[in-house]
């Protein structure tokens, strides 16, 4: 059965956090706010996790997964990244944005994107999400929750429990900042291409 646990959005208690944390260590698959709607998560090399997600969201093989993390710190074993990509990155985070980048051998090969060997990464500016990552103590492989045929993803939580409940082993119940995706920024060769514009503004780039 699915647990949905409402969790304070400013005071995070940690009982709870530490069961989000207790399922995703146990192989099991979240559905959890952030500051750019809900999205799915599950720990970096869980297959089965990986797996349900592209079944949930029906995604191919090109799908960039993203690593969701505290702060840079945590996140930055896993990319390769250049010192103008890094101030930018840093720029702009914590906050809604999504960054392409090429991963480490430290990401599970079923992690990464089969052919550009790109993960994406991501620092929400959200105390539930910041709370789970921080007691996970390393990135969680998420997804937005952006179902087939929609444009923005789903965004309060009893509406994913409605939805998809059947489908995950968490929903965690909180507000989101925005119903807006992140902005996607690839960072690959030269100057930043932004591939989805969402809620993070790009006018600085």
């Amino acid at each position: 059965m699915t647990a949905y646990l409402e969790i304070h959005p400013d005071n995070p208690q940690s009982r709870l956090v530490d069961k989000v944390v207790d399922t995703l260590r146990r192989g099991g698959l979240i559905a959890y706010p952030t500051d750019s709607g809900y999205a799915l998560a599950c720990t970096m090399g869980n297959k089965e996790g990986l797996d349900r997600i592209r079944s949930i969201r029906q995604l191919g093989e090109k799908h960039n997964f993203t690593l969701v993390a505290q702060s840079f710190a945590q996140v930055g074993p896993f990319v390769i990244v250049g010192n103008s990509e890094f101030r930018l990155i840093k720029s702009l985070t914590p906050g809604p944005y999504t960054f392409i980048l090429v991963g480490t051998k430290e990401v599970p090969r079923m992690s990464l994107n089969p052919k550009k060997h790109t993960v994406g990464i991501r620092i929400p500016d959200h105390k539930i999400t910041q709370a789970i990552v921080a007691a996970l103590g390393e990135p969680v492989l998420s997804s937005t929750l952006l179902l087939p045929g929609q444009e923005e993803p789903l965004s309060e939580g009893w509406v994913v429990r409605d939805e998809i409940g059947h489908l995950v082993d968490v929903v965690v119940e909180g507000p989101v900042e925005s119903t807006a995706p992140t902005t996607v920024i690839e960072l690959l060769e030269g100057a930043p291409v932004v591939v989805r514009e969402g809620a993070g503004p790009v006018d600085m780039l």
